[in-house]
């Protein structure tokens, strides 16, 4: 453990915390070691932290590590590590946690496929504000893919991601106000989300916003 680590965990004990108080705040505090170790690109170090952080059940460290597990840059000998770690997370309602772990299931990666249990995750990270989840959601509830269609609520998820600055969400509410697919046809309001969706990606921009946009190549 790191030196400032570790006196910062002996401050809280020695404060005379509750101990539930000074577990939650000695996780927080390697929490924030992993991202400094992570940032600084100590990866190894970042994931030994984080895996410890997540075993005391913090659960931004619990979605971190089960991330770089995803990606290849730490291991894991349990199986489905990946699964149990986000699962973790999403129980604790961390909203990005939520999105992944539904999209496991959305792809059927490392699960069977179910689009009913994608779209239950989606929409409790979609509550919690989180713009790609009501994006994902919106487009299961169009489709009537794992739950029933519902182009109202649809279009309500559709424009809550669009004014948190979803672009595919801008461009998907252009499209349905174009055609009158799923709302009442409006070219005032297809012109309008058609401009904000080329506001949110300009032509020749070679990055994809942070955003993201259904995963779909840049502008």
């Amino acid at each position: 453990m790191h030196g400032a680590v570790r006196h910062i965990v002996t401050a809280l004990l020695i404060a005379g915390l509750a101990p539930a108080a000074a577990a939650y705040g000695a996780a927080a505090t390697l929490t924030q070691a992993a991202q400094a170790a992570y940032e600084n690109g100590n990866t190894g170090e970042a994931a030994a932290l984080f895996e410890r952080a997540a075993r005391a059940g913090n659960r931004v460290a619990q979605f971190r590590y089960a991330m770089l597990l995803r990606s290849g840059k730490a291991y894991s000998p349990e199986a489905h590590a990946v699964w149990r770690w986000l699962r973790r997370s999403a129980e604790a309602g961390f909203p990005p946690a939520q999105f992944e772990f539904a999209r496991l299931y959305e792809d059927g990666a490392g699960v069977r496929q179910s689009h009913a249990v994608a779209a239950e995750w989606f929409l409790r990270a979609a509550r919690q504000g989180h713009a790609d989840a009501q994006y994902r959601l919106a487009l299961l509830q169009l489709h009537g893919t794992g739950i029933a269609a519902d182009s109202r609520s649809a279009v309500r998820w559709l424009h809550a991601a669009a004014r948190a600055g979803h672009p595919g969400a801008k461009r998907q509410l252009a499209r349905m106000y174009e055609s009158g697919h799923g709302v009442v046809r409006d070219l005032e309001q297809a012109a309008y989300w058609a401009d904000r969706a080329a506001i949110a990606c300009p032509a020749g921009n070679a990055t994809w916003p942070a955003t993201g946009c259904d995963r779909r190549p840049p502008c």
